[in-house]
């Protein structure tokens, strides 16, 4: 058989199952942030990918935070609509006070006191304040906080998706645990099975004792890796509970049922390269992050026009407690800046400056999101072509195995032709595993990077 022939004749017990761990490590997810408060679909159901993710989208601090920066920036527009309604207030004073009048040259020998006071002056009564004209200050400040809302509600939405990538990675990397460790302990079944076969050999005078003690450390290498292959399955559930932002320690049962593969040749590229362009939070961001700046150049040129106020106010002024005389005041004031030692000309070019730079970052993320497209989609296919080739190798394996099984029995191969096949099968299955659901985590960052991965809060 071909595969034989491409199998090494003395691979080491402790080599094969170094390169199980290393499969194994592969596929611990990343962890994520941590939240509590969560219930997982009712005991004895299997959570499937897409309840984790809405568990995910409800629970994980991260979206609730993405919200909570809305609802600032929501907050920032009204803040910003505020100067076009009119300055209201109610007011009251008391004081007491003495002044001096400076009275021209004679009236004082008429009998005339210079001196005014002490008295008492109390005073209540409501005055307002109107802004009639700013030349379109007010507008541009209130046009720049919208775009800032804009810009939170699309960091938002990159969050989302950051999120939802996130348990796309710690569910798939999950799956690959649970499943790498039914090989391993495949593995371990067969390396006993080899176990009794050298003993068979052995009390019939076949073999020397020493096929038995290798077979005997290939089991004892195999419970080995079998327990690694158990801890990474518990380090894995951690890492989708808190992914999910679900306490650590939540018992999981998770659907690992194998999805449909489809072919990259069916997606393309050119409209996933337009597509990403289009839908991506970051590049709609750096969009509005422009639209900002440009209304704040409009708020620095409206700092050099006048500004029209209008001003009334009505009360009641005396020197009791109760004051009886009306007070009250209407008009109009005109403010025109003349000179502030060149701050508003620098806020200008800082404006400017500022727009050329969103400008720039938007014209780089554009290049940065079509190569992250680009890298994905070439993974994508790599993962594809990687599982359409690994059922082919395991078929391989099997039969490679199963002869050199028939000739063990018979004397004519020897211990090392034995394990050796079964270190092929062993590293073929892992590798089928790891193929299969590296594929599924490639497929998510493809529609990460295009940006629809999650729409409307469903993925």
């Amino acid at each position: 058989m071909q595969m034989e022939k491409r199998m090494p004749k003395t691979l080491s017990s402790t080599h094969k199952w170094m390169w199980l761990a290393v499969l194994l490590i592969g596929v611990v997810p990343p962890a994520g942030a941590q939240r509590p408060d969560a219930a997982l679909p009712a005991t004895g159901r299997t959570l499937d990918l897409e309840s984790a993710v809405r568990i995910a989208l409800d629970q994980n601090p991260l979206n609730r935070a993405a919200r909570e920066g809305i609802a600032v920036a929501k907050e920032a527009v009204g803040e910003a609509r505020a100067p076009f309604y009119p300055d209201l207030g109610l007011n009251a004073g008391y004081s007491r006070w003495e002044r001096h009048a400076f009275l021209p040259s004679g009236i004082g020998r008429l009998g005339i006191p210079s001196l005014i006071g002490p008295t008492n002056d109390w005073f209540s009564g409501l005055a307002t304040r109107y802004t009639l004209f700013d030349f379109g200050q007010r507008r541009a400040e209130l046009k720049a906080a919208q775009a800032r809302e804009g810009v939170a509600k699309e960091e938002a939405a990159r969050v989302r998706q950051d999120i939802v990538l996130e348990v796309h990675q710690a569910y798939f990397g999950l799956v690959a645990a649970l499943e790498t460790a039914r090989v391993v302990q495949e593995a371990l079944r067969r390396a006993e099975d080899h176990l009794r076969l050298a003993r068979l050999q052995k009390e019939a005078g076949a073999v020397p004792q020493v096929d038995v003690v290798r077979a005997q450390v290939e089991v004892s290498d195999a419970g080995l890796t079998l327990a690694r292959a158990e801890s990474l399955v518990r380090i894995g559930r951690g890492g989708l509970n808190t992914a999910m932002g679900l306490p650590v320690e939540t018992p999981l049962d998770i659907d690992t049922r194998i999805r449909e593969l489809t072919r990259p040749d069916d997606i393309s590229l050119t409209e996933a390269l337009d597509k990403a362009v289009e839908l991506r939070p970051e590049i709609r961001a750096a969009e509005q992050r422009i639209a900002a700046s440009r209304s704040g150049v409009s708020a620095a040129k409206g700092a050099f026009g006048p500004k029209v106020r209008g001003e009334a106010r009505f009360g009641w002024q005396d020197t009791t407690f109760f004051p009886n005389d009306k007070d009250w005041l209407v008009g109009l004031s005109l403010d025109l800046p003349v000179f502030d030692g060149f701050s508003r000309k620098h806020k200008l070019a800082k404006a400017k400056a500022e727009v050329s730079k969103e400008e720039a970052d938007s014209a780089r993320l554009a290049q940065t999101v079509r190569q992250e497209v680009w890298t994905a989609y070439s993974r994508l296919k790599e993962s594809y072509a990687v599982v359409a080739s690994t059922d082919a190798l395991v078929r391989d394996a099997q039969e490679s195995l199963r002869l050199a099984n028939e000739r063990y029995k018979v004397g004519a191969g020897t211990i090392a032709d034995l394990l050796d096949s079964e270190t092929a099968l062993a590293r073929a299955e892992a590798t089928r595993v790891g193929a299969q659901w590296d594929y599924q985590i490639a497929r998510a960052v493809l529609r990460r990077s295009v940006g629809d991965l999650v729409v409307d809060g469903t993925p």
